[in-house]
């Protein structure tokens, strides 16, 4: 399987997608451990955390994919959010959490 279905298969089969550099628990960079505070704020704890610290290929092709030069990367429903600046923007507005609540009441419907 190439990186770039790899990439489209990990954002359609998963509600929440976050690329980091580390894990939830341990956090490579700041930007990614922003990232999971934000999310877990928000009450979004079930989400699939990549490491791209991992796996060269999916470092690169996710920037290439998203056409976005940083990491973290966050994705919802498929679809690219941003980095750890939108979302942080998006979480002070409280636009990240009526998006990630949306997939809540869908999944329960």
């Amino acid at each position: 399987m190439s990186i770039e279905n790899k990439i489209k298969q990990q954002v359609s089969e998963n509600d929440i997608v976050l690329y980091m550099k580390g894990t939830p628990i341990f956090p490579q960079c700041g930007f990614s451990g922003q990232a999971c505070a934000i999310l877990k704020e928000i009450g979004a704890n079930d989400f699939l955390a990549v490491n791209v610290l991992e796996d060269p290929e999916i470092r690169q092709g996710i920037k290439d994919f998203s056409n976005w030069p940083t990491i973290p990367q966050l994705y919802v429903k498929g679809e690219f959010i941003g980095g750890s600046d939108i979302m942080t923007e998006m979480y002070e507005c409280g636009e990240l959490k009526e998006l990630v609540e949306t997939i809540s009441t869908n999944s329960a419907n």
